[in-house]
Formats: C-alpha cells, structure tokens, sequence
C-alpha cells in the first residue's frame, strides 16, 4: 500500500533554470493528490508520468502566483483530455472569482466534468483544522499558516485500519464467523456458558496508520507544532537561511532553522525542505544549516519521491 510524495516545484516565487514554483503530488494507496499547482505544474506531471487524469482532489495553499498560476492549463488540458470526472479543489474562497473567470473567458460549455470547489475556511484560528476531505480509509485536514494573505497547510493521515482476527487462536477457542464479526468490531464475545472472549486478546491492529504534513508558505508560530505532531513526514518551506532571518520575518517565510525546530518541537520522523529563494543556486547549506538541529532532514529535488514504508504491528 504505497504512502509517498513526489516534490515537482520548488522554488519559491521566482522560478530558476533548475526549480519550478510549487506543485507536489501525494500518492496514498494509489490515489493522487496535487498539492499547489504553480507554473508548469502539468508539464512537471507529465515527465514524471503521472497521469493528470488520476488526479480527483487539487489542495491550493493559497493564492500567491506561485502556488497556482498552473492551475487553469491543468484544468484545460483534463478537458482537451476527456475528463468527466468531478474534480474538486481544496482552496481559500478567493479562488471563486478566478474559476469563474476561467470558464467565462476561457472554456464555457466545453468543459465536460464538474468542479467543485471546497472552500477553505478563514475564520479558523491557529491550532485549529477543518476537515475538508474523507474516504474509507484516508482523511485530510486544512489549518492555519502564518503568512501575508490566508494560507493554509495540510495534514494527511490514513484511518486507522479495523482489527484482524489472530488466526491462529481461531481453532484452539473455536471461533464461529458470528463471534469473529463481533471480535473485529472491538466487541467482546459473550458466549451463553458464562466464557468471555476479550476483543484485545483475539484481534490484532495489522499496521500502523501513516500521516503526512504540508507547510508552505508561513513564518514560524507556537501552535503548529502541535498540530502536525509525529507525523511521519513532514514537507515545511525553508526560503532562506539563517543569515536571512530577518528577511523571513518581513516576508512571512522560515529559514531552514525555523523548519528544522518546527520539526524538532512536533517530533516528527523526516523533514523535506523546499521553496527555495531564487537568490539560491545551490540549497545544501540549507540543508546543512537544518541538519544542526534535526538531522533526519532531505531537500526536495524535482522528481525526488519520500516514501512513507508500512510498519505492521
């Protein structure tokens, strides 16, 4: 069951001979998220072989260029495609005007699939999440970033899965299938001779749920370790080093520092670094300056995949 993310964009607002802005894609268990889709964003998709045709849910960050100026080449080449898929968009209200705009000026009628837009909401405080996507087994929550207009992060993590039967205890004990339903529903066993058959000792949880955090674009602040704390995989902007700090702060962005201590503090298990400052041509001294403090941290690259493995119980 694949759990990973491929970085594609990730340069910050201007793009470079090597990075392109923003646009990333989660795999979980085969199904694909886009998160931002900047300039060229399609293009990245389609050298890496990725079908845009798979793509069912588009979480926008916020409404910088960098983050979604690819957006409406994206939307028009599913349709020239034959999409009739609904696709919705994870992103802040303001992205309303610009898809009205896209369909009045630019595709009208020819537009053969729906799209749904999923408004973000700004009265949230920080620490707190809104949960805006669910399935059998995944969920996806938007939260609060510290940055010039409404930005948003995003945490994805798997359910955690229903309980299986230890089989090896189902002869000795001689389970029934009505007794083992009631077993995998958490449910202890009542027999009519008085016995009891304890759920926790028949049932086993087959893996442990995986989870992954997106933060881009904001400045350092007290409540978002908590909210993304021990996931497993932890994408957090670093447009600058440390010698910048200041700049970072005028601009609501984190240096590299500031994203290794947000990772240190939620005690997460890996940190990629990504929308680097165009100022950059080469980014491992960012690397090397996060490393100081959390050295379990990698830079994104275009094309570069993080897998999350499965750890069973």
């Amino acid at each position: 069951m694949d759990f990973n993310f491929t970085t594609l964009g990730t340069a910050s607002a201007l793009p470079t001979n090597s990075r392109y802005p923003s646009a990333h894609v989660l795999n979980i268990r085969g199904r694909l998220f886009l998160i931002d889709c900047g300039e060229a964003a399609q293009i990245l998709l389609f050298r890496k072989g990725i079908s845009i045709l798979k793509i069912d849910n588009i979480f926008i960050s916020h409404l910088h260029g960098d983050h979604c100026f690819g957006l409406f080449g994206l939307l028009s080449s599913m349709g020239m495609k034959g999409r009739t898929a609904k696709l919705t968009i994870h992103a802040p209200v303001e992205l309303k005007g610009m898809l009205d705009f896209f369909m009045r000026a630019f595709e009208g009628d020819a537009m053969n699939y729906e799209i749904e837009h999923n408004v973000l909401d700004a009265t949230m405080k920080k620490g707190e999440m809104q949960k805006i996507f669910e399935s059998r087994n995944i969920e996806a929550f938007a939260f609060p970033l510290n940055h010039r207009v409404p930005t948003f992060g995003f945490l994805f993590r798997e359910k955690e899965p229903a309980p299986n039967v230890r089989k090896e205890l189902l002869e000795p004990y001689g389970i029934t299938l009505k007794e083992i339903a009631i077993l995998k529903r958490g449910e202890d066993v009542c027999r009519e001779d008085g016995t009891i058959l304890a759920s926790k000792d028949f049932t086993y949880i087959p893996f442990r749920p995986r989870s992954f955090a997106y933060c881009s674009d904001t400045a350092p602040f007290e409540k978002l370790a908590q909210v993304i704390d021990s996931v497993d995989l932890l994408y957090h902007e670093a447009t600058f080093a440390q010698d910048l700090k200041g700049t970072a702060q005028t601009t609501f962005h984190s240096t590299a520092k500031d994203a290794a201590e947000v990772a240190l503090k939620a005690n997460v298990k890996k940190l990629v670094l990504g929308h680097f400052s165009s100022r950059y041509v080469s980014v491992e001294h960012l690397r090397d300056e996060a490393r100081e403090i959390f050295p379990n941290t990698e830079l994104a690259e275009r094309g570069a995949r993080f897998d999350i493995e499965l750890e069973k119980y």
